[in-house]
């Protein structure tokens, strides 16, 4: 009866060790459950998210470059149609030297192709030669140049399906139209750039037809017809190897049935839009290596559990013999769990390569936007003094152009510059200051943005000390911001019917420069500085030149703040530390 007892009281026992060993196992398992889906869920939206930035960056570069390869192309009909040997030569009909002058043209301004015609639509010059003597009355270039004196642009579509793309403008005398100049625009050459990118890239017109593709089969149809007919590039056929993920988000766009996240930016010509399709397998890539280690991790926690269980249990049932063989068992399973961690490290060590590898691109990809930024104003008036050395020669004021020509040869060191400033500004130490004079800062800047000014009119006021204001400081990085808050300036009163800006500098505790205009003022103070952000439109910006400003004058021992005018506009301040008297004295 004893014994009965005691058999009865170790199947109870029994029967207690299995209930609690599922409850614990089902606990784990909701667990791990709810942990994978919450991590693959944050983790799918962050890495989305930084996918999604990194070709809003990328798409701003193509709209950029396409659209400074429009704006350069368009004033050379202009200047062409106002050449006297072209002139001279469509009223004498006098053309055996035409095609040589437009050669020579061509090789300085670097246009695709340039051709002349009479009234009547023929080809009286040209640099391609074998165009001599055909006719192209009935183009579109010649029509509309024909109908006005302004410059036009036509885009007309070849029968192998690709676009040519046409600046054409009257060439006229005495008010009487005598010729068409037609300047031909390159832009396959962006196609060419994209087609060796991962991204599929196109652009469409203001009907939403297809102009410019990386698959030229999408030439000249509508965008929605391109992706529901035609197959997907072989630059997405080679990224897009996807496999079915129950945890994928809704995607943006499906290319041959693979899942892309799609980015669409507007060029400000004509109503053209740049819209770009990224694949999603990077995005998983980097999810999945975080899901497979937190799965790894909640494995080897329920074999401990097991293990711990299943050891109580055998200790409790079991006699010595036994347990002698649980522990030839236990040696096996250890092994299996060696072998399991060392894969486990292997794995990691692989995660964290590839989790450093992108945190390389996305490092080269904002140095890349910061180059960018910082180069695009010499950049511009680079192009802006050129086009007026340009002129100054074909009128033979040689000494007037060599005045444009050193400028172009201080901005092009002050590109150097700025370059090597980049460098200084991320290894964070190392600069040179010396005692600089914020008036002649000034008046650099102003010199910078002096292209831009003439072609708005802007009224700047201009209030400095008639003494020296002396600052420990890189004089290039300092002009660096006073030109970034001006180009804020002049964007913020773009819309308004007076601008006007108030530059003042004052001399107290510490120098103070502020930069005033009479635009909208400013949305978000709070995230003005941060990197990225920015309240202009798609292709006019990419919110990095306030971020730059603010970390150099940060590194001259400054700050620079902003405000909203009790008047209306926006205010920026630049406080900087002044020389102490014996210090200047000493310098």
């Amino acid at each position: 009866m004893a014994r009965r007892d005691h058999r009865d009281e170790d199947g109870d026992a029994r029967t207690g060790i299995s209930w609690r060993v599922r409850l614990v196992i089902t606990i784990l398992t909701l667990i791990a459950i709810g942990a994978v889906l919450v991590t693959n869920r944050w983790m799918t939206e962050r890495a989305t998210e930084t996918t999604r930035n990194r070709a809003e960056v990328r798409m701003a570069l193509y709209s950029g470059n396409l659209l400074n390869e429009l704006q350069r192309t368009s004033v050379v009909p202009l200047l062409l149609a106002r050449d006297s040997a072209l002139i001279n030569a469509l009223s004498s009909t006098e053309f055996t030297a035409t095609s040589q002058r437009l050669i020579s043209f061509q090789t300085e301004i670097g246009a695709a192709s340039i051709s002349l015609l009479d009234r009547t639509g023929r080809v009286v010059g040209a640099t391609n030669r074998n165009l001599l003597g055909a006719s192209f009355r009935n183009e579109a270039y010649f029509v509309d140049a024909m109908r006005t004196k302004d410059t036009v642009f036509s885009a007309t579509r070849r029968t192998e399906g690709a676009f040519d793309f046409t600046y054409s403008r009257a060439v006229v005398q005495d008010n009487q139209v005598i010729g068409v100049v037609a300047v031909a625009v390159d832009l396959m050459k962006y196609e060419r750039a994209w087609a060796g990118l991962q991204d599929a890239v196109l652009v469409t017109d203001s009907e939403g037809v297809v102009i410019l593709a990386t698959e030229p089969r999408w030439r000249g149809l509508k965008l929605t017809d391109a992706l529901a007919v035609q197959d997907a590039p072989s630059a997405i056929r080679r990224a897009f190897q996807l496999t079915a993920d129950w945890a994928q988000e809704p995607p943006d766009a499906y290319l041959k049935g693979e899942a892309v996240l799609r980015a669409d930016a507007r060029v400000p010509f004509r109503g053209w839009r740049l819209i770009t399709f990224t694949a999603y397998d990077a995005v998983r890539e980097r999810v999945n290596a975080i899901l497979a280690l937190e799965i790894m991790g909640f494995a080897i926690l329920l074999a401990a559990t097991f293990y711990m269980l299943s050891r109580r249990a055998w200790s409790q049932s079991m006699s010595f013999q036994r347990e002698s063989a649980e522990l030839r068992l236990l040696n096996q399973r250890l092994q299996r769990e060696i072998a399991e961690r060392e894969k486990a490290q292997k794995d990691l060590a692989v995660a964290e390569a590839t989790l450093a590898q992108s945190s390389k691109l996305a490092a080269l990809g904002e140095m890349s936007a910061a180059v960018s930024h910082e180069l695009n104003q010499p950049l511009a008036a680079m192009k802006t003094y050129l086009a007026g050395a340009r002129l100054l020669l074909q009128r033979k004021r040689a000494e007037e152009a060599m005045s444009s020509f050193q400028r172009i040869d201080d901005l092009i060191e002050r590109m150097g510059a700025i370059t090597r400033q980049l460098k200084s500004y991320a290894r964070k130490g190392g600069e040179a200051f010396e005692p600089v004079d914020v008036r002649h800062c000034v008046s650099g800047a102003l010199s910078m943005m002096e292209p831009q000014l003439k072609v708005r009119v802007v009224r700047i006021n201009r209030q400095v000390p008639r003494a020296p204001v002396m600052v420990m400081a890189d004089r290039l990085r300092l002009e660096q911001v006073i030109i970034n808050l001006l180009r804020n300036a002049l964007d913020a009163t773009k819309d308004v019917g007076q601008p006007q800006i108030d530059i003042t500098l004052q001399v107290g505790a510490t120098v103070s420069l502020t930069v005033r205009d009479n635009g909208p003022g400013i949305a978000d103070p709070a995230n003005l500085f941060e990197p990225f952000y920015t309240t202009k439109k798609p292709g006019e910006g990419v919110g990095l030149g306030l971020a730059i400003s603010s970390g150099i004058v940060r590194d001259l021992g400054g700050r620079l703040t902003a405000k909203n005018a009790e008047g209306g506009g926006a205010v920026f301040e630049v406080q900087l530390p002044l020389i102490e008297k014996k210090t200047e004295a000493a310098e």
